[in-house]
């Protein structure tokens, strides 16, 4: 609850400012839920007042729901709230006429017949229970009859309907779109501009980066885009749309101080630029017109576009295959063959640096690189892709893009000694070979996991190398053209 509190007074800062849009305004998480937030009109008498509004989202968190007045000059009181999300169907209807005699039109003419049963199954109700919900579960029973209309035509009975059904009327209760009612208490009489703000899933949006590098160069173009998904039930027409970049904590369904440093994403001309501001742990994006958005919609709008930025290319061996490996039931210290598997997969790897004398220098939000390099002839191929997480400026940003074709590793345990009870030691041998069949010069660097335990010494290493953490290394090999370099090196355990 806690935490849905903060989320809820983080949106409740974002719609406080003085000037309310006069059409919807929504902020957009990249974890499928947005807030947002409308004016509706309330023409109120004094006392109790019972008031409906369609204009919400099917997928709304009812009990996320603010409606307040935005100038304080009425403060509205909510007795009682009501969120109705399913619309009108032929099952909804037919259950309304459950005993009641319909016509139906058949190829043959009509025809009439009693609805005994609609079959009907309210969205959101729960899918366990007892008796006879879980005597329809079991197996042999033909679950699949269970939703279907029972239907009497001249004394018999059939599941299934005999034709297209034709309804009399609309129930007066019957609903056309999700909406909420309200019982409101008001001091006086009077209309007003109501702001309504909620939570809602359905919506969400995306970062994708195309990455552009001509043969042989480490100069990239980047172009970055901002996918949205609208799949919430409601269309927003002309709305103010932003965009909450971050790991938001936020519940989830068990079935499914500000600092303003505002600056623009790219280009000279701020007209047409989604700008970018520190929102308290977090990065909001605006997008810099209102933009409309259909239900079942994906809309793409680019929002970074940069030349230049220096990159670098380089390759990693991690020869060790722990894959068959297990750390149930293995005596890591003392197994000899315990990290003696080896793969020959060497990583191709691009990296550069997030920083404004690298052309760059804002929050990334997480999303997919795609990685091109131009042809001969200037077209483009696609050579590889991943994602990358939230990475703030000032940041190194590395992307595995594939394995490399020309470039091979072998890994070989050459020697092991120690092990046995009641030893407190053990050393081991590997000689590592990388070749490079490339017709330019490559960085491959060799990574090496010492996870027998955590205190080991290196001896008798033929190359240097640096210590990346507790239980690895690193060497890192410049290898010429159609050459081969070999790494050899004792790793000594003492426990």
């Amino acid at each position: 609850m806690k935490k849905k509190m903060a989320i809820l007074a983080m949106f409740a800062m974002t719609c406080c400012g003085s000037s309310a849009p006069s059409g919807p305004s929504l902020t957009i998480y990249n974890q499928n839920f947005a807030v947002v937030r409308e004016l509706i009109s309330l023409n109120l008498i004094k006392g109790i007042n019972d008031v409906s509004f369609s204009g919400v989202t099917a997928q709304l968190e009812p009990d996320s729901v603010v409606l307040r007045d935005p100038s304080g000059n009425k403060p509205i009181l909510i007795l009682e709230q009501n969120y109705r999300s399913e619309p009108i169907s032929e099952a909804l209807l037919l259950s309304y006429y459950e005993g009641k005699t319909i016509e139906f039109s058949t190829d043959s003419g009509i025809i009439t017949g009693k609805i005994i049963k609609s079959g009907h199954v309210p969205i959101g109700r729960p899918r366990q229970g007892g008796g006879y919900y879980n005597y329809a579960k079991s197996p042999g029973f033909p679950s699949e009859s269970s939703n279907l209309p029972l239907v009497e035509v001249d004394g018999k009975f059939r599941f299934g309907l005999p034709g297209a059904p034709i309804f009399p009327s609309l129930p007066d209760d019957v609903l056309l779109k999700p909406t909420l009612q309200w019982l409101l208490v008001s001091d006086k009489a009077g209309a007003i501009d109501a702001e309504l703000s909620y939570v809602s899933s359905g919506m969400s949006w995306e970062a994708d980066y195309n990455l552009v590098s001509e043969q042989r160069s480490d100069l990239m173009d980047l172009v970055g885009w901002v996918t949205i998904q609208n799949w919430s039930g409601k269309e927003f027409k002309d709305a103010n749309i932003k965009l909450m970049a971050g790991d938001v904590s936020k519940l989830q369904k068990r079935d499914e101080v500000m600092e303003y440093k505002s600056h623009v994403i790219s280009g000279d001309d701020n007209t047409f630029q989604v700008t970018e501001k520190e929102f308290d742990d977090y990065h909001l994006y605006t997008l810099p017109r209102l933009v409309t958005l259909h239900d079942s919609e994906m809309k793409q709008v680019e929002f970074i576009r940069v030349s230049g930025i220096k990159s670098k290319r380089f390759y990693v061996y991690n020869g060790v295959d722990l894959s068959h490996d297990s750390i149930y039931g293995l005596d890591r210290r003392n197994d000899k063959s315990y990290g003696a598997k080896s793969n020959t997969k060497v990583w191709a790897m691009r990296e550069f640096n997030n920083s404004k004398e690298n052309h760059l220098g804002l929050p990334l939000p997480k999303g997919k690189m795609r990685f091109y390099i131009r042809d001969d002839d200037g077209s483009l191929q696609f050579v590889g892709e991943n994602e990358i997480d939230h990475s703030p400026k000032d940041e190194l940003v590395r992307v595995y893009t594939g394995n490399a074709f020309d470039i091979v590793g072998e890994r070989t345990q050459t020697n092991f000694r120690g092990g046995g009870r009641p030893a407190d030691w053990v050393e081991e041998q590997f000689e590592i070979k990388v070749k490079n069949h490339k017709k330019e010069k490559v960085e491959v660097r060799v990574v090496e996991h010492l996870s027998r335990c955590f205190n080991w010494e290196i001896k008798n290493n033929s190359h240097p190398y640096l210590k990346t953490d507790v239980q690895n290394i690193e060497f890192r090999l410049q290898i010429k053209p159609e050459d081969e370099q070999k790494i050899t090196y004792t790793a000594r355990y003492t426990w």
